[in-house]
């Protein structure tokens, strides 16, 4: 499956397509000033399991280093995902705060 992954600044949230123009899934981001905010990462149901979290996430955090953007990530699966993939931390804010 081969899919496109564009920007829709106009929505907020980056659209992962398949050759057929379907919406597969999307990541949703708040924008200020050079800090990105990935909030919400969303996978439809006939494309679960495929791949498409994963080519999303890997897509955005391309533009954000392409851009020069520090990230922030709120969204679970993208925290998940950037666990097993360091070679973001250089742009990748974490919170260092304990919660007792």
């Amino acid at each position: 499956m081969e899919l496109t992954v564009t920007d829709t600044p106009e929505r907020e949230r980056f659209e992962a397509r398949d050759e057929s123009g379907a919406l597969a899934g999307l990541v949703t981001y708040q924008l200020t000033g050079s800090i990105i905010a990935y909030t919400h990462t969303e996978v439809d149901s006939e494309f679960e399991g495929r791949g498409v979290g994963s080519t999303l996430a890997r897509a955005v955090m391309d533009d954000a280093r392409g851009k020069g953007r520090t990230v922030v990530p709120i969204c679970p699966f993208i925290g998940e995902w950037l666990g097993k993939h360091p070679e973001y931390d250089d742009i990748v804010v974490r919170s260092t705060r304990k919660v007792r």
